[in-house]
C-alpha cells in the first residue's frame, strides 16, 4: 500500500475530524460548557485514561516485537510512549478537581506536564528518526525503558518540588501564559519540522511515515484547541483531548504496521513468492527450456501411467529435423536454435491439444497418442505433422525447408518398458530417413540394420590406420577434343572381411561420427600425390577435382591444410579443384572469406549437385567460383522431362555467361552425350566416358585416348 492508498483508505477518519473541528471553530460559543462544569472532570478523566491506554499499548506492543524484529527505531518509540504514558498519568493525577496526590491538584502541575508531554513527543520522534536504523539485542530493551522510567522521575521531581522554581503556565480567571501559548507554538514549530523531515524522508518505510506524519497533523489540531481555549471548560479543551488521542491511534497504527503487519505481509508476500518458486522450478524440471514443450522427465511420467493401462493401446513418434547438423555447422546454433523452436510451434499449432509432444535433445521430439484403436489413427497424425512442415521457414534471410523424420511403436507390440519403446522409436526414426513418406512403423529386423551400422562404424575406425581405404579417379572428358583434362577422386573401401563397400553407406557413418576430417585430410594428400606423380609420367596438363565435406569446409585451418598438402606434395595448385556443395554457402560471410582465401592460394573451386540443395543464385555472383556440376538427376531425365531439359539448358547458358566451367554428371547414353555437346557444355563426367579407375588403369586409359587423336568418346 502506498502514500495514496493509504490515504484513499483512511479518508473517511480524516474528512470527520476536519469536520468536527470546523464545527467548533464556527459555533464554539454554542458548545461553551455543554456538558456543564460538574461533568468536566470525570469526562477528562476518561479521555486521559484513554490516552494513556494508547501510549502503554504502544509501549508494551514495542517491548513484545523487539526480540524478533530488533530494531532500535521500535524500541526507542516504545520506550518514548512509556515515558509519555507516565507523564500522562501523572498530569491527570495533578488535574484540578482530582484527589489529593503528591500535592493538591492544581493548574501549574497540570499545565506542566501536559506541556512536557507535548514537548517531549515531537523532539522525541524527531531523534528517532534521524538516528541511523540498526540492530539492537532484547537486553537493551530493560536498559532503554528504565531511562523512560528516570526521565518521568526527574520531571516529576522538577514539577512537585515545593518551591515551584517554574513559572507557572495557567492563572486561573486569567487563562494560559504567554510563556505557555510559546511552549505551544515551539510545539507546533517542532511537529512541523517533524513532518518536512518525514515526508523528504518517506521514500524509506513510507506507509509507517505517513502514519506518523498524519499523527502530528492531528497532534497541530490538539495544539491549536489546547491554545485557543478560554477555560477548561471550554469545548475546544475537550475536542483538544479527543484529537490528541486520534493522534496516539495513528501513532499506535504506525507501530503496528511496521512491526507486525509489514512483517506478516511481507512473510505471506514471501510464502506466495515461495509457491510461485515451487510452481517455477516444477515448471523448469518438467519442461525445456527453449521450447517450452515437456521434457524427457514429464515424458517419463506420462509413459509409466500410461503403461500400466494393460487394455489399451500407446503409440509413440519420436520425431527428428532431417539434415540439422547440416545447419548447425553452417549457420551455428543461434539459428539451430530459431529452427527447433519454429518447429516445435507448428507442431503445437498442427495438432489437437489433447495430444502430447516434448522435446528430448537436439532436434528430437517425441509425440504420444494415448489409446489408440488402428493404425491409421497413427497414420493421420504423421500426415498431419508432414503437412504442417510442408511451408518452408521464414527463417532471418533464408527461405527453408524442413522435413521430419518419424519412427513409430506401439505399446505393447513393439516393447513393455519405456527404455524398450523409446529406442525402438529412435531406430525405426533412422530409417524413415530413407523413405519416400519420411515415417516408419519398428520392426525387429530393423534392429539388426542398427547393429551391423554400429559394427561398421567401429571398423571404419581403423580403416585408414590399417589401410583399407582407396582411391579411384573417374575421368572428365572434354566435349569438344575428347580430352581427359580433369580426374575426381572418389573415395573407396575395401572392408577385410565384408569386401568393398559402398561409399553410400560408410560416407554418411563417417560424417555423423567426426571421422570424415581425417579421412578427408588423407583424400587430398593421396590426391595431389598421385596427381603430381601423374605429372612425373608426362601426362602434365591433368588436374584432380576433390570433394570437401561441410565439416572438413567449416575448419577453420582449411586454408592451412590445403596449403600444407600442395606444398608437401609439390602438386601447383593450378590443378587442385575443391568441390563444395551448395548446402555449405548458407553462411555467406564465412563462404566468401574461406574461399576467396582458397583462390588466393590458386585452386579452383567447384559447385558439385548444382540445383539439389539451398540454391542461391546470388552465391554465383557473390562467391569465386570456377565451375558448376549439373547434377546426374537432371542429366538422367533429359528425353523423358522436359523440365530437366530445360533447366539443363538454363544451367549451361548461365554458366557461360558468367565464365564458368559446366561439367555434368552422370552421362551414360550417346543421346545424353549429344544433347549436351550441342548446348555447348564443357565436360562431361559418367560412365560413357569411363568409370572410376585405379590410377594406373587410368593411365592407360589417358595414353590410349591420346593415341587416339583424343577421340575418348
Amino acid at each position: 500500500m502506498d502514500v495514496l492508498d493509504f490515504l484513499k483508505k483512511y479518508r473517511l477518519e480524516l474528512v470527520c475530524i476536519l469536520i468536527l473541528l470546523a464545527l467548533v471553530l464556527i459555533y464554539n460559543n454554542q458548545f461553551y460548557s455543554i456538558f456543564g462544569e460538574k461533568k468536566y472532570v470525570a469526562i477528562h478523566l476518561m479521555m486521559e485514561i484513554l490516552i494513556i491506554v494508547a501510549s502503554f499499548s504502544i509501549a508494551i506492543q514495542a517491548w513484545l516485537i523487539v526480540p524478533y524484529i530488533l530494531s532500535n527505531r521500535r524500541l526507542y518509540i516504545g520506550a518514548l510512549f512509556l515515558s509519555l504514558g507516565l507523564i500522562e498519568i501523572i498530569h491527570t493525577l495533578s488535574y484540578k478537581g482530582m484527589p489529593f496526590f503528591i500535592e493538591n491538584s492544581s493548574p501549574y502541575s497540570a499545565t506542566w506536564f501536559y506541556i512536557i508531554g507535548r514537548l517531549t513527543l515531537p523532539i522525541g520522534l524527531l531523534i528517532i528518526y534521524i538516528l541511523k536504523p540498526k540492530k539492537v539485542r532484547p537486553a537493551q530493551r530493560r536498559i532503554t525503558y528504565g531511562f523512560a522510567f528516570l526521565y518521568a522521575a526527574i520531571w516529576m521531581l522538577l514539577v512537585f518540588n515545593t518551591n515551584h522554581f517554574l513559572p507557572p503556565l495557567f492563572i486561573d480567571g486569567v487563562g494560559p501564559t504567554l510563556l505557555k501559548k510559546s511552549l505551544q507554538f515551539l510545539s507546533l514549530l517542532l511537529q512541523i519540522t517533524l513532518i518536512v523531515y518525514l515526508w523528504k524522508n518517506r521514500n524509506s518505510s513510507p506507509i509507517e511515515k505517513t502514519m506518523i506524519i498524519i499523527g502530528s497533523i492531528f497532534m497541530i489540531l490538539g495544539d491549536v484547541m489546547f491554545t485557543t481555549y478560554n477555560n477548561v471548560y471550554d469545548i475546544r479543551n475537550f475536542i483538544g483531548h479527543v484529537i490528541q488521542l486520534v493522534s496516539y491511534h495513528y501513532f499506535l497504527k504506525a507501530l503496528y504496521y511496521s512491526s507486525v503487519e509489514e512483517p506478516f505481509k511481507l512473510l505471506i508476500e514471501t510464502k506466495a513468492k515461495l509457491e510461485s518458486s515451487k510452481e517455477s522450478l516444477h515448471y523448469t524440471a518438467y519442461h525445456d527450456e527453449l521450447t517450452g514443450l515437456p521434457n524427457s522427465r514429464f515424458l517419463n511420467e506420462v509413459l509409466t501411467t500410461d503403461l500400466q493401462k494393460k487394455d489399451t493401446k500407446t503409440a509413440i513418434l519420436m520425431l527428428k529435423i532431417d539434415r540439422l547438423k547440416v545447419i548447425y555447422e553452417s549457420l551455428g546454433s543461434t539459428f539451430t536454435d530459431t529452427v527447433i523452436k519454429e518447429v516445435s510451434i507448428r507442431l503445437r499449432e498442427s495438432l489437437p491439444s489433447e495430444i502430447f509432444i516434448s522435446r528430448l535433445s537436439g532436434g528430437e521430439f517425441t509425440i504420444i497418442l494415448h489409446e489408440i484403436k488402428a493404425q491409421d489413427d497413427v497414420l493421420t497424425v504423421c500426415n498431419q505433422i508432414h503437412q504442417a512442415m510442408k511451408e518452408q521457414f521464414q527463417i532471418q534471410h533464408f527461405q527453408l525447408k524442413v522435413n521430419l523424420n518419424i519412427g513409430v511403436t506401439i505399446y505393447p507390440d513393439h516393447g513393455q518398458s519405456i527404455e524398450e519403446l523409446l529406442k525402438h522409436a529412435q531406430i525405426a526414426m533412422r530409417k524413415a530417413k530413407k523413405d519416400v513418406k519420411r515415417y516408419k512403423f519398428y520392426k525387429p529386423k530393423m534392429e539388426q540394420h542398427l547393429e551391423e551400422r554400429l559394427l561398421l562404424e567401429h571398423d571404419l575406425h581403423y580403416a585408414l590406420e590399417n589401410g583399407e581405404l582407396f582411391l579411384e579417379y573417374q575421368p572428365q572428358v572434354d566435349v569438344g577434343t575428347g580430352r581427359i583434362d580433369f580426374v575426381e577422386a572418389l573415395l573407396r573401401w575395401k572392408h577385410p572381411k565384408k569386401g568393398v563397400i559402398s561409399p553410400a553407406t560408410f560416407i554418411p557413418i563417417a560424417e555423423e561420427s567426426g571421422l570424415i576430417v581425417p579421412i578427408g585430410e588423407w583424400v587430398l594428400e593421396t590426391a595431389c600425390k598421385q596427381t603430381q606423380k601423374w605429372h612425373d609420367e608426362g601426362n602434365s596438363n591433368l588436374g584432380v577435382a576433390v570433394n570437401l565435406s561441410i565439416r572438413q569446409f567449416l575448419q577453420h585451418n582449411l586454408v592451412e591444410i590445403v596449403k600444407d598438402t600442395l606444398e608437401k606434395t609439390h602438386l601447383s595448385p593450378d590443378y587442385l579443384e575443391l568441390e563444395i556443395t551448395e548446402s555449405m554457402t548458407m553462411d555467406k560471410h564465412y563462404t566468401i572469406e574461406t574461399l576467396h582465401n582458397l583462390k588466393q592460394l590458386g585452386v579452383k573451386i567447384a559447385i558439385d549437385d548444382f540445383g539439389t540443395g539451398y540454391s542461391s543464385l546470388s552465391y554465383l555472383k557473390d562467391f569465386p567460383i570456377d565451375c558448376l556440376k549439373i547434377d546426374r538427376a537432371f542429366v538422367k531425365n533429359i528425353h523423358s522431362n522436359d523440365r530437366d531439359a530445360l533447366l539443363i539448358s538454363m544451367i549451361i547458358s548461365l554458366a557461360k555467361h558468367l565464365k564458368l566451367k559446366i561439367v555434368a554428371e552422370g552421362v551414360e547414353e550417346i543421346d545424353q552425350f549429344e544433347f549436351l555437346a550441342k548446348l555447348d557444355c564443357d565436360y562431361i563426367q559418367g560412365y560413357l566416358c569411363g568409370k572410376p579407375l585405379s590410377p594406373d588403369e587410368l593411365s592407360s586409359k589417358i595414353e590410349a585416348s591420346q593415341q587416339q587423336n583424343y577421340s575418348y568418346i
